[in-house]
């Protein structure tokens, strides 16, 4: 069936090759509809982000770019503002009719850690096209603070399809009425449409802004940084703030989103034209996020936001992003928040696992 693949059909590829690595794949890896990919042993410092080109291969290009390595085995700080490259433990041998997209996960996003995958003879980032055969790289560039990483660590995740099966507005619709997929009225087109939550339902309390300058986060140490110590508080009671260009925030979205167990969704850009501002990060959402069933009942998305080249008024209810729906090719054999460790079901406003409040 056409499909977003779901954890038993990963497991189907593992055992037959076409998914293999370095080290032994553990099932900790195997997500309801996707795949976490982990770090080699090795870091490229690279003077820019790049792609490796129609024909050519990331070894080739690496030869043009690298400044040097860093060795990840007992682990190695990536500093802010720089660009790494590093080989992934997984490689591919995709059959035909399958390919692949990679996203960041969501505490690599909340981290503002861009992390993007390419592969040889790739012309856009976290594309593999059906047929590849060969190594996976994760590009990794820490944009608010410097990350202490280690090989084998996770940072961006894979997911596999079988053709097409993007639900249109007219399905998108009906899929809502039967099963409801947000909190409140949905605004559809080309998928499910969020808004902006600046008018919490006590405080306020609206998100977080990245502070400049900060000590190193130790992607392992997890509920162990105060977050005093590393974000600032953004608090408003008139249901609007200005992004400050270049400045990173957490907000949150105003919808309960979720996800029924046959679907999985992206999180994708609205359109350049609503405003100077980025939202789209770490974009997967598993079979079961906030699904009832699940032990969700609901779950807010986080909102990773960043302003570009002016000061940006963002105002509650705000239109700001949208979720793409898919079909699973079959109903995964485990749901997002059950039996699995889901850091984010039912979650609100929430910072990345590595910070603890207070």
């Amino acid at each position: 069936m056409p499909g977003v693949l779901p954890a038993q059909a990963l497991r189907a590829l593992i055992a037959s090759g076409a998914i293999a690595a370095d080290a032994p794949i553990i099932a900790g890896q195997i997500q309801p509809a996707s795949l976490d990919l982990r770090l080699g042993a090795t870091a490229y410092r690279v003077r820019a982000s790049f792609l490796a080109g129609a024909g050519r291969s990331v070894a080739e290009r690496l030869d043009e770019f690298t400044m040097h390595r860093v060795d990840l085995t007992a682990g190695a700080v990536l500093e802010k503002g720089c660009v790494y490259l590093v080989p992934l433990m997984e490689r591919l041998a995709l059959p035909a009719g399958l390919t692949a997209v990679a996203n960041a996960k969501s505490s690599t996003g909340r981290l503002d850690l861009l992390t993007r995958t390419i592969v040889d003879g790739g012309t856009e980032f976290d594309r593999i096209p059906e047929g590849y055969a060969g190594r996976l790289y994760a590009e990794v560039c820490p944009r608010s603070f410097s990350v202490l990483v280690r090989s084998g660590q996770r940072l961006n995740q894979i997911r596999f399809r079988a053709g097409s099966a993007v639900l249109g507005d007219a399905d998108l619709a009906a899929l809502h009425a039967t099963e409801p997929l947000v909190s409140g009225q949905a605004l559809i087109s080309e998928g499910l449409g969020f808004s902006v939550d600046l008018r919490p339902a006590s405080g306020d309390l609206l998100g977080y802004r990245a502070k400049p300058h900060t000590g190193v986060v130790d992607l392992d140490r997890i509920g162990h940084y105060p977050a005093r110590e590393f974000w600032e508080e953004v608090r408003a009671t008139n249901g609007q703030i200005i992004l400050d260009p270049g400045a990173f925030y957490i907000l949150v979205s105003r919808e309960a989103v979720t996800i029924p167990p046959d679907y999985a969704a992206e999180m994708a850009p609205y359109l350049a034209m609503v405003g100077e501002f980025r939202v789209h990060y770490a974009g997967f959402f598993d079979p079961g996020f906030g699904y009832a069933a699940a032990g969700g009942a609901g779950s807010r998305g986080v909102l990773e936001v960043r302003c570009h080249e002016a000061p940006f008024v963002l105002e509650h209810g705000q239109i700001v992003g949208r979720l793409v729906y898919e079909r699973m090719s079959e109903r995964p054999d485990t749901l997002y928040g059950v039996g699995i460790a889901s850091n984010y079901q039912g979650q609100g406003l929430k910072l990345a696992k590595q910070f603890r409040l207070g």
